[in-house]
């Protein structure tokens, strides 16, 4: 039965058959189950993920989420939610229920060409049983699906069968573990596993090992090395099993944490080696590790390279050479005398194909300390097998016969086999032998125009990031490997290749390694693994390392950046994704791991920091530029019918949004060039009744958008010292508008009542006053803040929550003064540049606030706290107006975001 039947329903799965739950849950539930115990042995791939929240927010990130939502198969899986969601009346239950529960999913070969797949789903709570139980009541009632039972060694499987195609699944549940596949031997085979509950589990070998507690894993994978080949023989032809058992005889299973990065999907853990005699483990052992020194003649056309670290490379020979009958007594020790030649490294190199239906060109590499004495040899090798002595030349490089069948197998051992009669040349230090003439030209041709991966700046990073002294290396350029892939899938999978040729080639470059531990003759010793797929970095921006004290982590762009960094909120990680803005109007959104998701252009600069909207049971993003106005979700695709186009005599200046009101749309009020006033609803309609109002004299800051009793009051401030309050439809509040007796700098603090009389809002004038209101028009309390002058300018600056404020004085002398609501002084700092100061006020606890000042002239900023002290004793470099700022409780630092020239910087600052 073919494992596509599983995608009948993850979802119908999870929540199906739990009718036994309650006696499980008191009874045999009881004792605590391994789940290792309850996979079959004959895995090949155990899959192991328990925070699937982040998993699937990196799949988006490293936009892995959309290619594989475009492959057929998990189209149908996404479809068969989509109908458990309905079933029980619910939005993403599935993946809800998942959470973060620890799930299993395995990966065996069931029949000749066919794998299946088993998942492990623990089940914990009365409200996880009841949702199960909701489920299962829906399938028994829908009539598309019959649910029946049966016993398999006194334990009840349940089998929920679709009516017309056959399809089905099959689960058992045991102690509140749900065993689920649509291959019903499968979900047998933990039943009969169950009766040897001493016998090893396929993790023995890892019971002390659980990747997912380190941060920043993903998942693990555990490996059985012995079952691969046959694993992958369901996929490729099977005259490669062979190549593929030896050199996956290195290992016989490992165990790796799965960790998805931007451009990158890393797999780095640990593998036991083989010990079966014979295995390429047993032929490497106590070899040294080597670097890929062999860069320099590598072509650009290169798709797969098998890469070995050796000493001596005879130590890879067959200890029973081919054909040693047929050898004259004269050839067998020019052989050995040859193969003695090569050492260090020795690989094998698959050129690109230029169609499917081609033979893929087949070099075996070895480097050579004294080329000219292997040139001696291999010359009086061709006169031992009378081959003629005549040469081709290709550039400065000759190509010769070699006269004997398969040498490259007699020199280096039976993974260099299958060249038939090669042909072969040197190139500096190395020896190469090609299948035939056609390929060895390609190769010296490139090789002779300098198109060689020490010359490719893609290829250089791409070994920069892999391990630099290996004993084993695989790598893959998949764009030039995709018609070797084709070419050696089986018939029937070619289609699938095909249809999902996006997917396959999201990460062109990749590296399987196995580096040995030092002491190899300790019986614990085991080789450390990594499998890297990695996609050149062709974004804006590029990681630096972190510093000693790994406190500043930065990313620098191609472009200057010009906006403040804009802090989101990610469930389930320390640090915050940011938003940010470059010179060339590109907005880029960075994730908690320091990595360019996605990028956007827009069409002008942005006039106000973003904010944060929440819509349809999602975060977005609400961007305002001087022309339109744009609603991203998190992944940088648009809202439905935005951008809004403004009209085209409206420069916008500002955006206030409605608080969420019900199932209201929410109202946006756009402020335009020449103290306009437009509402909209994000529906793109404007606001029924508002006509665009034009007010008589300067905003004096931000307005405020209030929602009391389900009524709107538009709250604006004026430069001239009045206040006005409209309605939804423009007209003016009873007792508006309110004078506060002098000029005005600044926006409003809303403190929020039940109704018009309780609400309290609060400004400071420019006579140094601190003014409290009620949006019934009257003036509750009048006080002074600070002294004042002609000069001086007051702003009242709200924390980042709104919740409380503090007052901040300038004068033109560069004097600057910061006052809490009472009229305490916290700081007072003179500056060396005049005009006026960016000031932010953080604000996380009583004895955790913080006051930053911006000086935009030489490009710094100032944190203090309350008590007028410079936190750090130092200022930190900025270029933006504005900074970000968390507070990390379990390092008791703060975490600064700040933007210098181009370079986005994110700074731990002790307190």
């Amino acid at each position: 039965m073919s494992h596509k039947l599983l995608v009948f329903l993850i979802g119908l799965l999870l929540v199906s058959a739990l009718g036994s739950y309650v006696y499980y849950r008191h009874t045999v539930a009881a004792v605590p189950v391994d789940p290792w115990t309850l996979v079959p042995d004959d895995a090949a791939l155990v899959l192991t993920t328990d925070d699937h929240p982040t998993l699937v927010r990196h799949l988006q990130e490293s936009q892995l989420w959309d290619n594989l939502t475009a492959v057929r198969y998990f189209q149908q899986v996404e479809d068969n939610l989509t109908l458990a969601d309905s079933l029980v009346g619910g939005r993403n239950v599935v993946l809800r229920f998942l959470g973060h529960k620890r799930v299993f999913t395995s990966v065996h070969v069931t029949a000749p060409g066919t794998f299946d797949v088993l998942f492990q789903v623990p089940v914990a709570t009365v409200r996880e049983y009841r949702q199960v139980r909701a489920l299962e009541d829906a399938l028994r009632r829908d009539a598309r699906y019959q649910v029946s039972t049966r016993t398999f060694h006194d334990n009840q499987l349940v089998t929920i069968q679709q009516r017309g195609n056959g399809t089905s699944l099959t689960y058992f549940n045991y102690r509140n573990q749900l065993l689920i596949s649509a291959n019903p031997t499968l979900v047998e085979a933990v039943v009969l596993r169950l009766e040897h509950p001493d016998a090893p589990t396929v993790a023995a070998d890892f019971q002390n090992t659980d990747y997912l507690n380190m941060p920043n894993t993903d998942a693990t994978l555990l490996v059985n090395y012995r079952r691969l080949p046959q694993l992958l023989g369901v996929f490729f032809r099977s005259e490669l099993e062979g190549d593929l058992t030896a050199f996956t005889s290195l290992s016989r299973n490992g165990m790796l944490g799965i960790r998805l990065a931007g451009n990158k999907v890393i797999l780095s853990g640990f593998s036991n080696p083989e010990i079966a005699r014979g295995s390429l483990h047993q032929r490497l052992r106590g070899q040294p590790t080597q670097r890929l020194q062999m860069a320099e003649v590598l072509s650009l056309r290169t798709a797969l390279l098998v890469h070995m670290g050796v000493g001596p490379a005879s130590v890879l020979r067959d200890p029973h050479p081919l054909d040693t009958d047929s050898l004259s007594q004269l050839t067998q020790p020019l052989l050995d005398s040859l193969a003695g030649q090569f050492s260090r490294e020795v690989a094998l190199c698959y050129l690109a194909a230029p169609s499917a239906r081609a033979v893929p060109g087949k070099l075996a590499l070895a480097y050579c300390a004294t080329p000219d004495r292997a040139g001696i040899l291999l010359g009086q090798l061709r006169r031992a097998t009378g081959t003629t002595p005549s040469f081709e030349r290709v550039g400065p490089y000759q190509m010769y016969q070699t006269g004997v069948p398969e040498l490259p197998a007699r020199l280096l051992g039976p993974q260099f086999s299958n060249f038939g009669q090669p042909v072969m040349t040197q190139v500096g230090n190395y020896v190469a032998f090609g299948t035939d003439a056609a390929t060895l030209r390609t190769w010296l041709t490139d090789i002779a125009a300098r198109e060689v991966w020490s010359r490719s700046p893609v290829q250089v990073a791409f070994l920069q990031e892999t391990a630099s002294m290996t004993r084993l290396s695989v790598l893959l350029d998949m764009r030039n490997a995709w018609n070797l892939l084709l070419r050696a899938a089986v018939e029937d999978r070619r289609a699938g290749l095909l249809r999902n040729e996006n997917l396959f080639k999201r990460f062109p470059q990749i590296a399987f390694q196995w580096v040995p531990a030092t002491n190899e003759n300790d019986t614990t010793a085991q080789y450390f693994t990594q499998f890297l797929l990695r996609h050149p970095a062709i974004g804006p921006a590029v990681s630096q390392a972190q510093g000693a004290n790994g406190n500043d982590a930065v990313l620098t762009f191609k472009t200057a950046l010009t906006s403040g960094p804009a802090l989101v909120a990610v469930p389930g990680t320390r640090n915050a994704g940011v938003l940010v803005q470059d010179a060339a109007q590109v907005l880029h959104y960075v994730t908690p791991e320091n990595v360019v998701a996605w990028s956007d252009s827009l069409p002008g600069p942005l006039v106000q920091p973003i904010q944060r909207l929440r819509r349809d049971g999602s975060n977005q993003h609400l961007l305002l530029t001087p022309t339109q106005l744009h609603l991203l979700n998190e992944r940088g695709t648009e809202a439905p019918h935005f951008p809004f186009n403004l009209p085209d005599t409206v420069q916008a200046t500002g955006l206030v949004a409605s608080p969420p009101v019900g199932n209201t749309a929410t109202r946006l009020l756009v402020l335009g060039g020449g103290n306009n006033l437009f509402l909209y609803d994000t529906n793109g309609q404007p606001y029924a009744g508002w006509q665009p109002k034009r007010v008589e004299f300067s905003l004096a800051g931000e307005p405020q958008y209030l929602s009391i009793n389900g009524r709107d009051i538009i709250v604006v401030p004026l430069e001239n010292g009045y206040v006005y309050a409209y309605d939804a439809q423009g007209g003016l509040y009873p007792g508006f508008p309110i004078s506060m007796g002098a000029r005005l700098q600044s926006g409003v603090f809303v403190e929020q009542g039940t109704t018009l009389r309780r609400t309290r809002l609060t400004m400071v004038t420019q006579h140094g006053e601190r003014v409290t209101f009620a949006l019934s028009g009257e003036i509750v309390s009048r006080s002074r803040v600070a002294t004042w002058s002609r000069t001086s300018i007051f702003r009242l600056i709200p924390d980042q929550n709104n919740a409380t404020y503090v007052v901040v004085r300038e004068d033109d002398r560069g004097q600057l003064a910061v006052f809490s609501p009472t009229g305490r002084q916290l700081l007072s700092r003179r500056f060396l540049t005049s005009g006026i100061k960016p000031v932010q006020y953080f604000n996380f606890s009583q004895k955790l606030q913080v006051v930053a000042l911006s000086e935009p002239g030489p490009g710094n900023v100032y944190l203090y706290d309350t008590e007028g002290r410079l936190i750090s004793g130092r200022p930190f470099p900025s270029t933006a107006p504005t900074i970000s700022l968390n507070y990390d409780a379990t390092r008791r630092a703060y975490q600064l975001y700040r933007v210098s020239g181009s370079e986005l910087h994110r700074t731990l600052v002790p307190w």
